[in-house]
C-alpha cells in the first residue's frame, strides 16, 4: 500500500510539509520492515499516522519531558525509535539517547542555516529550538550516545517566498536523516 499524498495534501491544505514526509517514508520503508515495531517519540502527530497508514505498528510517548523523564523510551519493547524532528527541542539529547533500548533509530532534524536564526515561536513556548545542529555536530552526538550510522539523507526546504533567504533555501540542505544502530563497541 502507498499512502496518497495529494490526498493528504487537499485534506489538510497544504498545512503540512509534504516533500519532507515523502522522504522520510522512503527512506524508513528502505530501512525498517513494517513486521517492526516503532517507538515514536514525540505524541501521535500526521506522521506517526501516515506511518500506520503504512502498515507500521507504531507506539508514541504521550508528551512527557524526554529530558527529565524517559521511563516510556526505557520500558517499551520496540524494535525502532524513530524522532522526527525532536532532538532540537532537547535540552541534552544525549540522555534520552543513552535510553533508549531499541538497537535501530531512524531521526531526523533540521539543520542550522548560517542565513536564519534558529526557529522560536512566538505564541507556543514548548515550540522553540534548544539546539539546530550541523550535520557532523548530530553525527557526533550520535557517537558517543553509542549509535553507528548506517545510512543518512539531506535536502534542501525550498519556499514560494522572494528574496535572498528563499532563493538560499532552494540550494542549501536543510533537513538531515539517519539510520543508525547500536555501536557494538
Amino acid at each position: 500500500m502507498y499512502f496518497d499524498f495529494q490526498n493528504l495534501a487537499n485534506m489538510y491544505e497544504g498545512k503540512y510539509p509534504h516533500k519532507r514526509y515523502r522522504l522520510t517514508l522512503e527512506f524508513l520503508k528502505k530501512h525498517i520492515a513494517t513486521k517492526e515495531t516503532i517507538l515514536d517519540l514525540g505524541i501521535t502527530n500526521p506522521f506517526s499516522e501516515i506511518m500506520k497508514n503504512e502498515g507500521y505498528t507504531v507506539i508514541n510517548t504521550s508528551g512527557e519531558d524526554l529530558d527529565t523523564d524517559f521511563n516510556f523510551v526505557e520500558n517499551v519493547n520496540a524494535d525502532v525509535v524513530t524522532a522526527f524532528e525532536i532532538f532540537e527541542h532537547l535540552v541534552a539529547p544525549y540522555n534520552v539517547l543513552r535510553a533508549i533500548k531499541s538497537d535501530k533509530l531512524v531521526a531526523s532534524i533540521p539543520m542550522r542555516l548560517w542565513f536564519a536564526k534558529a526557529y522560536k515561536s512566538k505564541t507556543d513556548p514548548w515550540d522553540r529550538h534548544y539546539h539546530e545542529f550541523e550535520d557532523w555536530q548530530f553525527d557526533w552526538l550520535l557517537e558517543k550516545a553509542g549509535w553507528e550510522i548506517k545510512a543518512r539523507q539531506k535536502w534542501t526546504n525550498p519556499t514560494k517566498k522572494i528574496g535572498i533567504r528563499p532563493i538560499l533555501r532552494y540550494f542549501t540542505n536543510r533537513y538531515y536523516l539517519i539510520y543508525a544502530e547500536r555501536s557494538t563497541k
